[in-house]
């Protein structure tokens, strides 16, 4: 990653490590809820960030997790055609973002995955949204048995 001062301002500001890691934090919470107690594979933390990101994306993600992963991923062929990109271009922003989770005891790894060490808090305006994105995506992706499941519907490589 660029130095702060190298960074256009909206990039800064938009994939600053504490965002990012507050987006991973969120998810890895509602992962370890939904899969009773199985904690989130860190590598998921790669497919959160430009499924919550990107705003196109998050628009139409689904209220609930009633809708299939395989069913949104027909309904959204375009969306998911560009995920493997983005993945590989937020794949710094999401590293840097999991060191500062892990420097600032926001997230811990245990066994191999992330766990969150947050209490829930109120948020308001956009970061409501993505903490809300977040979380349905750990929810959703603590269905899948297999992370490398969600990673091929989603056509992302690992």
């Amino acid at each position: 990653m660029p130095s702060w001062t190298g960074r256009p301002q909206a990039s800064a500001a938009f994939l600053n490590p504490a965002l990012v890691a507050a987006v991973a934090a969120a998810a890895a919470r509602d992962y370890e809820e939904a899969a009773s107690g199985r904690l989130m594979p860190w590598p998921m933390a790669f497919v959160v960030a430009p499924l919550v990101l990107h705003r196109p994306t998050r628009r139409v993600l689904p209220s609930s997790t009633r809708t299939h992963l395989t069913n949104w991923v027909a309904d959204h062929p375009a969306l998911v055609a560009g995920l493997g990109a983005r993945t590989t271009s937020l794949a710094p922003a999401v590293r840097e973002g999991l060191r500062f989770g892990l420097r600032h005891q926001m997230l811990a790894i245990e066994q191999g995955c992330l766990k969150n060490t947050l209490p829930k808090s109120r948020t308001g305006g956009e970061l409501a949204d993505l903490i809300k994105a977040a979380s349905l995506i750990g929810r959703w992706t603590a269905k899948s048995e297999n992370p490398s499941t969600v990673f091929a519907l989603l056509g992302v490589r690992p």
